[in-house]
């Protein structure tokens, strides 16, 4: 049986951004939290339309930090909670816009410390109320606007948490690829690579179906295009990218991750290692592992223009290397004795356990180790 369900309003294309205050009208938006990477975002085409209408109440907020941890999820709250908007209008990477829909689940709620923040992040205890958020990403490779679901870090207990609610899909995602323009190569490079990372692993996640399975297998073309076109500086890779991306995160919101992402995280956590290319270092090995278990596995290897694993492996390094990115966990900084560590805190439930293969410790050591040097 095929069971897929996306309610995100996509707007997608060059230009679409100047549709904000249509789609804050169309939500009846009175209070509007706009929450960005920088100063320069609340300048953009449409948002500069929002920010002096009397229409809306207005709140504006800089968010600065990649991966943001649970203690400054709380410090944001607190900074917004008496503000309480009805509308969130996030504006940036998957960092923000995963900020953006947890303050959703948090409004309302009696939340006075991190520790208790953490609880319910623990016991699945949150849900938006009244606030809907809307998607606007500066990048190309998170998906983040397509998910229910945010990353929040908890460096002092080791530990990756996830806030998910299905009532908590953005209100609408308007994906322009005039906003990615000027992107350092190193960040457009690293986050396509998390985009072809979502789509491959939606394709053989244990939770697949028919739709995720298109979707991936387009993403995964497109993707290939624009990867190839960022290296060349060809003017047109971003608008891949754009669309390839947001397939990619259609494809994985109805499938999740699987054991590339659930290795991937304490590779960021504890050496910040970019997440897509922490994430496309692990790919190769993994396909080789899992093929045997994936249910026509020919589509996606024509996708990837490779036989195996270890052909693509050999691609990654080199758009790794052409982009001036590390390829090996030695390259960044982390002793081979960290690997047994590193495994045991990747087996991350709803991910590991989501992948065709099941591996244990010493097999996600085994992987580590092909990536190392």
């Amino acid at each position: 049986m095929n069971r897929y369900y996306n309610p995100v309003r996509f707007y997608q294309g060059k230009g679409v951004l100047s549709m904000l205050p249509e789609v804050l009208k169309e939500r009846q938006a009175k209070r509007v939290l706009v929450i960005g990477w920088n100063e320069s975002v609340f300048s953009l085409s449409g948002v500069k339309e929002i920010k002096n209408n009397s229409q809306w109440e207005q709140k504006q907020l800089v968010f600065q930090a990649s991966n943001p941890r649970i203690d400054q999820l709380f410090a944001v709250y607190e900074e917004t909670k008496e503000f309480a908007p009805d509308t969130v209008v996030a504006i940036g990477g998957g960092s923000i816009l995963d900020v953006g829909k947890s303050l959703c689940c948090l409004y309302g709620k009696e939340i006075d410390c991190v520790e208790t923040l953490r609880t319910h992040l623990q016991e699945k205890d949150l849900a938006p109320d009244q606030t809907v958020w809307i998607a606007i990403p500066t990048t190309a490779g998170t998906g983040s606007e397509a998910t229910c679901w945010a990353t929040i870090w908890d460096p002092e207990q080791e530990k990756k948490r996830s806030l998910e609610s299905q009532d908590n899909y953005a209100y609408a995602a308007l994906v322009d690829p005039d906003v990615l323009e000027g992107m350092p190569l190193r960040l457009a490079v690293s986050s396509g690579l998390d985009a072809l990372a979502h789509a491959v692993e939606s394709y053989w996640a244990c939770g697949t179906n028919g739709v995720s399975h298109a979707l991936a297998l387009q993403a995964i073309r497109v993707m290939n295009v624009a990867l190839k076109e960022l290296s060349q500086k060809n003017p047109l890779a971003h608008e891949q990218a754009s669309f390839g991306s947001m397939l990619a995160g259609m494809a994985f919101s109805n499938t999740r991750t699987t054991a590339c992402h659930s290795m991937s995280y304490p590779l960021t956590m504890t050496h910040q290692i970019p997440h897509g290319v922490a994430v496309s270092m692990l790919l190769g090995p993994v396909l080789d592992r899992n093929l045997p278990a994936i249910k026509d596995s020919k589509p996606l290897l024509e996708a990837l223009e490779v036989e195996n694993g270890t052909q693509w492996q050999k691609k990654i390094r080199t758009i790794l290397r052409q982009a001036g990115l590390a390829d090996s966990l030695s390259a960044w900084g982390i002793g081979e004795e960290e690997l047994p560590h590193l495994a045991q805190m990747g087996n991350t439930k709803g991910r590991a356990d989501n992948n065709p293969v099941a591996f244990d410790t010493t097999e996600m050591t085994h992987i580590l180790q092909e990536i190392y040097q």
